[in-house]
């Protein structure tokens, strides 16, 4: 299990690089690809990429607020505490965290691990680029750190909530759920 300060200092410096394209769908599943690049923290010139995907399942009919989990399947089995820190530290901020009543649940996929002795500006660039080029829409880049690399997984699961949540209040007021 991560400190609070190696927590804290993750998720302040984890940042998403390239957003997929599209948003959590309403009613059906939904799987992002992620490419989450990292310095080795013991090794200079060593970067760590770990390519893998979080699937978002179906958000569920509004719950009561006592009931407000994100559901995490495949992660670490000390992922719920990171996450739930995660949403402390946005709760602090002041954001409204009402969307998570509509129950997401995601679910991380295989991760494969490659190691690349290179600058971190080098490859990121690289990875940047091959994302250009394949022009893969459903991809994330996302550059985070080493040894707490999930919690990097975690927060940019919970920004894509953030983004999704307006669409998918949209589509559930639509259909006459809420």
């Amino acid at each position: 299990m991560h400190s609070p300060d190696d927590i804290h200092y993750a998720l302040e410096t984890t940042k998403v690089l390239r957003e997929p394209d599209r948003r959590i769908d309403t009613f059906g599943e939904t799987r992002f690809e992620f490419q989450l690049i990292s310095e080795l923290m013991d090794r200079t010139g060593e970067v760590r990429i770990r390519t893998g995907e979080v699937e978002a399942m179906r958000p569920r009919i509004v719950r009561p607020s006592a009931y407000n989990e994100v559901e995490l399947e495949g992660f670490d089995p000390s992922a719920r505490a990171r996450f739930d820190k995660l949403v402390e530290k946005y709760r602090e901020e002041g954001r409204n965290l009402a969307f998570l009543q509509y129950g997401f649940q995601f679910r991380r996929g295989q991760v494969q691990e490659e190691i690349i002795h290179d600058s971190m500006d080098a490859v990121r660039e690289r990875v940047l680029e091959d994302i250009r080029r394949t022009g893969n829409p459903s991809r994330a880049v996302i550059e985070g750190v080493d040894d707490a690399w999930e919690i990097s997984i975690l927060k940019f699961s919970f920004e894509m909530i953030l983004r999704s949540h307006e669409i998918n209040a949209f589509d559930f007021k639509r259909r006459g759920l809420i």
